[in-house]
C-alpha cells in the first residue's frame, strides 16, 4: 500500500491524462473542501456591514458599465460613417473590456456580479443567499438606471434621436429571435462565470483565480459580436432596464420584457449544466 501510495505522488498529474490537465500537481483530499450552499435566507447579514458594502460595489460597478458602454453606442450611432467611429467591433470590446475591468476591481468585494442574470444563476446553485441576490439585483438595476441617467445628461437631445443604447429586436427579427439569441448568449456569459470561478478548478490551478475575469470579459465581447445585429445584446436585465427607463420610448418597451426572460432562462441552464454535467465529474479518479 505504501509503495503504491508513493508511486501515485510520483506519478502526479500524468497518472489521468484524460481527467486533469497538463502542467498540475496531483490532489489530495486537503486541497479542496467543498463549501456548504448558502442558506436561502440569513438575516445576520442584514447587520453586517460587509453587505452592504458589496451592494454599493455592484451599485458603482454597475452604474460605471452603462455609463462607458451607452456613450460608446451613443458615440457610434452619431457618426456619420462606421470608418470615423469605433464600429461594432469597439461597442463590443467595449462592453467586454469593461466587465473585465469591473470584476477584476469587485470580485474581491461582492464577487462582481454586474448583472442580474449572473446573480440568478449563481442564486440557483447556492452561491449566495435569497437575501443578498435580490439586494445585489436592485442595486444593479439602481446603478444601470444612474448611469445612462449620466448619459442622457450629457446629450439630451441626441439621446433620445438616436435610441438611448435601449435595446430592441431590431427589423428583419421576430421576437422569438431576439428571445433565442438571448438565451444563448448569456447562456455562455454564465457559463463562463461558473467555469472561471469554480473552486475546484481554483484549488487545483492556481492560475485560474487571477485569470478569472480574463475569460468572462471576452466572453461578452464575444456574445455582443454575434448578437448585437439581432438586439443590440442584452444578455444583462439591468443594463436593458436602465437604458429603457431613461430613454422610455414605446418600441423599447414592448420588447423589454425579451431581455428579463431570456437572461434569466438562459443563467438557469448554465446553472443546472454546470451544476449536475460539469460539477457531477469526479476531482479525484479512483
Amino acid at each position: 500500500m505504501a509503495e503504491n501510495k508513493e508511486e501515485d505522488v510520483k506519478l502526479g498529474a500524468n497518472k489521468f491524462r484524460e481527467t486533469q490537465p497538463l502542467g498540475t500537481a496531483a490532489q489530495t483530499d486537503k486541497d479542496y473542501k467543498e463549501p456548504p450552499p448558502a442558506p436561502l435566507f440569513e438575516p445576520g447579514e442584514l447587520s453586517s456591514w460587509s453587505f452592504y458594502r458589496a451592494g454599493i460595489a455592484e451599485f458603482m460597478a454597475t452604474f460605471l458599465f452603462l455609463y462607458i458602454t451607452v456613450l460608446t453606442v451613443m458615440g457610434l450611432k452619431r457618426s456619420d460613417s462606421l470608418c470615423s467611429s469605433v464600429g461594432i467591433q469597439g461597442v463590443a470590446w467595449a462592453f467586454g473590456g469593461m466587465i473585465f475591468a469591473l470584476v477584476y476591481c469587485t470580485a474581491g468585494i461582492s464577487g462582481g456580479h454586474i448583472n442580474p442574470a449572473v446573480t440568478f444563476g449563481l442564486f440557483l446553485a447556492r452561491k449566495l443567499s435569497l437575501t443578498r441576490a435580490v439586494f445585489y439585483i436592485v442595486m444593479q438595476c439602481l446603478g444601470a438606471i444612474c448611469g445612462a441617467g449620466v448619459v442622457k445628461g450629457f446629450m439630451v437631445g441626441p439621446y433620445q434621436r438616436l435610441g438611448g443604447g435601449a435595446n430592441v429586436v431590431n427589423p428583419g427579427y421576430t421576437k422569438g429571435d431576439g428571445l433565442g439569441a438571448e438565451i444563448i448568449g448569456t447562456f455562455v456569459l454564465v457559463y463562463t462565470v461558473f467555469s472561471a470561478t469554480d473552486a475546484k478548478r481554483n484549488a487545483r490551478d492556481s492560475h485560474v483565480p487571477i485569470l478569472a475575469p480574463l475569460p468572462i470579459g471576452f466572453a461578452v465581447f464575444l456574445v455582443h459580436l454575434a448578437t448585437i445585429p439581432i438586439t443590440g445584446t442584452g444578455i444583462n436585465p439591468a443594463r436593458s432596464l436602465g437604458a429603457a427607463i431613461i430613454y422610455n420610448d414605446e418600441h423599447a418597451w414592448s420588447d423589454h420584457w425579451i431581455f428579463w426572460v431570456g437572461p434569466m432562462i438562459g443563467a438557469a441552464l448554465a446553472a443546472v449544466y454546470h451544476q449536475i454535467i460539469i460539477r457531477a465529474m469526479p476531482f479525484h479518479r479512483t
